[in-house]
Formats: C-alpha cells, sequence, structure tokens
C-alpha cells in the first residue's frame, strides 16, 4: 500500500537534506547542490559534437550563441526551481495534472523517448572516451555503461550528498581538464573576447547555432531540477521560501556558469586547435582526438578523452534520475529505482549496440547527432508546461511568475521552439534527399508522427488557456482522506502461521496468538525448497521433507497442548507459489509471515517471499520483522 511518502518527488531522497537548523554559509552550503546535478546535462558528449563542429567551423565567432543559450538556461532552470520549491510538484506531476488523460500519456511517452536519447549521447560518449584512452572497442564500452545503475543505486543509497559530492567531483574533472588544455593550446584571448559580441547568423553558422540551443537546454534537466530541490527540508513559511528560492537562484548561477565555461572552453579549444590551423570540417569526436594528438602531442587529447569519460558518467547519472520521476510523475507508477534505472539504460543501449553492429562504429557520431534532434523535439513539451505551471496563482500563489518574467519566459519559449522546429525541419529534408534512405518510410510514418507531435504542442500551450484548473484539482497523485465509519470489529477465525524452524518462530507464534486467541484455528505453513521439491512441484519423500514435517507436528501438537486448535500443512516447490496455494485453499482469514532478515543486495539477489506473497492472496498479512 502506497503512503503519502512513497508519492513525493524521488521519495526515497525527498526532504533527506534538512537546512532549517544552519546559520549562515552553512545555510547556504545547504542548499547548494541540486543545480550541479543539472549542469552536467549542459556538459555532456551531445554538446561536445555541437562545441566542436562550431569552434572549427567559426572559429570564436558562435561564443556568443553560448552565453544566450546559457541565459536562457538560468530562466527556464530557476523557474523549474521554484516550481518545485513553491508548488511542492515536480515537473511531471504538474503536467499530469493540468492535462487531461489522453494527452497526459503522449506526454508521457515523448519525456521518455527524450531521456532515452538523452542517455543514448551519455553512453556513446562514454563508450567514444574509453576507447580513445583505453583502446577499448566502442562495443565493450557500451556494456560497461550498463554498471552505471549499480554505480546509481550505491550513491543514492548512501544519501542526496553523496550523490552530489560524486558529480561535483566529475565536474570538477571535467573543468581541470580544460584548465589545462587552454594552456596547451594557447587561443588568442582577445579573439575570445571579440566572439561574446552577437553576429548574424545565417547558412552553416545558424544551421550549427541551433544544434548548440537544442544541445544545451535540455528537458530532462527541467524535470530533474523540479524534483532535486526538493531533497531540501526548509521552513514552509513565507519568509523560508523566500530565502530557499533566493539560495536555489545563487546555486543555479553558480552552476550554468561553471556549465558555460566548460562548453565555451570546448568550442575554443576546437577553434584555436583545428580552425586556426585550417582544419575547418572537424564534427567527430574521435577526429577531434587525432588532430589534437597530431599538434600538440600525448597530453592534449589525453585530458580530452579523461573529461569525456567524466561528462558521459556524470551525465547518464543524471538521465536515469530524470526517467525515474517522469514515470512517477506522469503515470503514478512507482517501480524498483534500481529496476526503473536499468530499464532506462537498456532502451538507451539497444539502438547503440544495433548501430554498431549493423552500420560500424564509424554510425555512431551520426547517432549522437540523431540523439540531439529527438531531444529538441520535446523540449516544447517541457518548457510550456512549466511556464504555464509558475504562472498559476491558485498553485504558487504570491510567488506566482510576474509579468515581465512571464513575458521574457514565453519569448524565449518561442525563440527556442521555432529553431528546433527549424533543426527538425532541416534533418527531415536530408533525410528525404539521402538515397540510401527509404523516402516512402519518411513521408508516411515520420513526417505524420512530427505533424501530430506538432499538433500536441499547440494544444499543450492552448489548453490552460481556455480551460481553468480545478480548485480542488491535485497537485500530488494521490487522493485525500476517507471518512472513518465506526464498525465491529470481526475476530479472525483461522489464521496461518510460516515458519522456518528459526528463532524467530517463537515471534511469530505469539503473534498470531495476539490476533486470534483461544478462539481461532492456526494452521502450521512450511515449504520444502529441495531441488527435487522444486522439480516435481508436489510431495517428495527426502530426508528434509521428512525432518520438516516432524517439526511442524511438534509446533502443532504444543499448541494443541495449550488448549489451542492448531494443525499443519506442507508445501513443494516455489516458496511463494506454494504458500498462496494452501492459504487460498484453506480459507484462511489472516497470515503471519517472519520477514526474510536480510536487505539491500540480497534482496535484489533471492527477492523477497513477503512481496511475491501478498500479490496472490486477497487476505491481511502481518509481518514479524
Amino acid at each position: 500500500m502506497s503512503t503519502t511518502d512513497d508519492l513525493k518527488s524521488l521519495s526515497e531522497v525527498h526532504g533527506s537534506v534538512a537546512t532549517h537548523k544552519q546559520k549562515g554559509w552553512r545555510k547556504i552550503f545547504a542548499f547548494l547542490g541540486p543545480a550541479y546535478l543539472i549542469s552536467v546535462g549542459y556538459m555532456d558528449p551531445g554538446n561536445w559534437a555541437t562545441d566542436i563542429a562550431g569552434g572549427s567551423q567559426f572559429g570564436y565567432k558562435l561564443i556568443w550563441v553560448l552565453l544566450m543559450s546559457n541565459l536562457i538556461a538560468l530562466l527556464l532552470q530557476s523557474l523549474s526551481a521554484r516550481l518545485g520549491i513553491v508548488g511542492g510538484v515536480d515537473l511531471a506531476q504538474a503536467s499530469k495534472n493540468r492535462y487531461p488523460k489522453w494527452a497526459n500519456f503522449p506526454l508521457y511517452l515523448l519525456a521518455e523517448i527524450a531521456i532515452a536519447a538523452c542517455d543514448l549521447a551519455e553512453i556513446i560518449g562514454m563508450a567514444i572516451g574509453l576507447n580513445l584512452l583505453f583502446g577499448l572497442p566502442l562495443i565493450w564500452g557500451i556494456s560497461i555503461t550498463v554498471l552505471d545503475t549499480l554505480l546509481l543505486l550505491f550513491l543514492i543509497k548512501h544519501g542526496m550528498r553523496t550523490l552530489e559530492l560524486f558529480i561535483v567531483s566529475m565536474v570538477f574533472i571535467i573543468g581541470i581538464s580544460f584548465f589545462v588544455e587552454m594552456l596547451i593550446v594557447e587561443p588568442v584571448y582577445q579573439d575570445v573576447v571579440g566572439g561574446l559580441a552577437p553576429s548574424a547568423l545565417s547558412g552553416d553558422a545558424l544551421y550549427i547555432a541551433i544544434g548548440i540551443i537544442g544541445a544545451t537546454v535540455m528537458p530532462h534537466n527541467l524535470y530533474l531540477h523540479s524534483s532535486l530541490v526538493q531533497t531540501r527540508r526548509f521552513d514552509r513559511s513565507v519568509q523560508g521560501i523566500k530565502e530557499a528560492l533566493k539560495f536555489n537562484f545563487i546555486d543555479t548561477t553558480i552552476a550554468l556558469n561553471l556549465a558555460f565555461l566548460v562548453n565555451a572552453a570546448i568550442l575554443i579549444l576546437a577553434a584555436a586547435a583545428f580552425y586556426v590551423n585550417g582544419y575547418h570540417e572537424v564534427a567527430e569526436i574521435q577526429d577531434a582526438y587525432v588532430l589534437l594528438e597530431n599538434i600538440f602531442g600525448k597530453a592534449a587529447p589525453t585530458l580530452f578523452a579523461v573529461a569525456l569519460i567524466a561528462a558521459g558518467q556524470s551525465s547518464t547519472i543524471t538521465g536515469t534520475l530524470a526517467g525515474q520521476i517522469i514515470m512517477e510523475g506522469h503515470l503514478n507508477l512507482r517501480i524498483q529505482p534500481w529496476l526503473r534505472r536499468l530499464i532506462t539504460r537498456l532502451i538507451a543501449i539497444i539502438p547503440a549496440f544495433v548501430t554498431v553492429l549493423y552500420f560500424g562504429e564509424d554510425a555512431l557520431g551520426s547517432l549522437l547527432v540523431f540523439s540531439q534532434v529527438v531531444l529538441s523535439l520535446q523540449l516544447g513539451f517541457a518548457i510550456i508546461p512549466l511556464i504555464h505551471s509558475t504562472s498559476d496563482q491558485k498553485l504558487m500563489g504570491a510567488f506566482a511568475i510576474k509579468t515581465p518574467t512571464k513575458i521574457f519566459a514565453w519569448l524565449c519559449s518561442a525563440v527556442i521552439v521555432y529553431l528546433n522546429i527549424h533543426l527538425v525541419v532541416d534533418e527531415v529534408q536530408g533525410w528525404l534527399n539521402n538515397p540510401e534512405l527509404n523516402a516512402a518510410v519518411i513521408e508516411f510514418a515520420v513526417i505524420p508522427l512530427l505533424l501530430a507531435a506538432l499538433a500536441l504542442l499547440i494544444y499543450v500551450f492552448v489548453h490552460p488557456l481556455i480551460v481553468k484548473r480545478k480548485e480542488k484539482q491535485l497537485r500530488v497523485p494521490h487522493g485525500t482522506a476517507v471518512k472513518y465509519i465506526d464498525s465491529p470489529v470481526v475476530p479472525y477465525k483461522h489464521i496461518g502461521i510460516t515458519t522456518d524452524f528459526s528463532a524467530k518462530d517463537q515471534q511469530i507464534i505469539n503473534s498470531a496468538i495476539a490476533q486470534g486467541g483461544l478462539n481461532a484455528r492456526y494452521t502450521f505453513i512450511h515449504i520444502v525448497e529441495t531441488a527435487a521439491a522444486r522439480y516435481h512441484g508436489t510431495e517428495v519423500l527426502d530426508q528434509e521433507t521428512i525432518s520438516d514435517e516432524e517439526n511442524l507436528k511438534a509446533y502443532a501438537k504444543n499448541l494443541s497442548d495449550l488448549g489451542y486448535t492448531a494443525d499443519y500443512q506442507i508445501g513443494y516447490g516455489s516458496t511463494a507459489t506454494a504458500i498462496a496455494k494452501i492459504v487460498n485453499s484453506s480459507g484462511m482469514d489472516m497470515l503471519i509471515m517472519g520477514a526474510h532478515g536480510h536487505r539491500g543486495f540480497k534482496d535484489l539477489l533471492f527477492g523477497t517471499t513477503v512481496d511475491s506473497v501478498r500479490h496472490k492472496i486477497s487476505i491481511p498479512v502481518l509481518i514479524i520483522n
């Protein structure tokens, strides 16, 4: 049964970092962290590809595009943090509450596809980094990335601060690597400053600029930030909320400016190393590595590969977290976090495997660009609900965004949606002109899907403007408390008691008697799990079965001697299935079970009988730890 805590965004770490007891700089430090997890999405391998292409083709001229993208990202991430802090919901939950069911499901699917596309970019970047640094074949590098799921499980089990420390260390490695590379390549800093001045864009420059914006402002970060800020526990008064907003804005500003510096460093590196030396067509990460080695020796490309691995590792962790938030928020579906993250990873790994096996390793670069196109298509479906939600006075109260902020936010949204639609149209035209691709599939499958997505995007924008949200609409995906009606308590008449002949049996039997007293009938249950019992699924006369039955007889006789009504039943094979079969066929009205006593990885490895049994029976189950 779900509890209110289970239904909170990222419930396993929700409100886990206390801030209200801190003072001075310690209080500021307590709020720092969520935006650093967000910032790694702004320096992932997808960004690398566009930054390298921009720097090699146009030198320092597109640095101002990076700066503009960073300012837009700062606004949108601040709105995302505001939604989580004030509204107490993440963006997926807010979208679920704002739109009807028929629209909510495609919004979920689009968000899920964007998460997979984002994860795909991280997998490719990680595999390329391992290949460049250690010569590991790309197919093995892709396979190794499955272990990220176990790393994330380990980190989040040790608390939000441990996860944030790991991410910050990855960002630090990336920053140091590029700082040293700047010293090696020696860019002309006067030209770098000149690149901050806006210039006219056309042709390839416009195309790459769109790619930079699409790769910089990423949809999964908006879902993620609105949830991560809820890991901070703070005073919910007006003053406390104002303070939380201020400190989170500081956190966001510092983290995203660091991301901007890293992205700018990649573009500057490409400009100083390739553009200046006449290499104007460098778009592949592997090509950049080889050229760096040819021009500057071994140190520069080694640092480049180390930074790439760190970027891929950190970005994929935040991407899988966002996947969990989207599934829980849109569908109110809670599954084990490790399973959710494994599903996210496998969805992304499959296309990477197929690409390498059928199209060769050289096709990974094209797949990386394609993942950014998919991300750009989904961006509007995250930005528009975000602006609607943070403008909603019923949800945000006095903290709803003001008119100037609202106008600027919609302007940024319009620019991003236009540029990303422009990018998608260009890509589709390129596919239609490619003789190796099936034009009929694109015309009759891809284009109709894109038009349907555009229609949904228009609906997402218009719906909140013409249909006002109901006063009592749920802000989180659970119901309201029901009124309790006093009724007579029906005593339990037939209680099942599972046994494993350990010291815990005494406690389990005592708990059963406390529930039924002298008037109930007690049935002791034990399941034989030998290999023969599992194979046959019926009675076997091995030594273990004989011994177990003697023990059950002894339990039943002990209770009978004390004046209770007791018998026993023995089952064979799968524990959960056999227990459920006995319970359902015997007409029991309550079951008393002891927990296994193992936790963590053992639960993951062996499973929990209690969980399996409770899904197979319909009577109350009392679990004794």
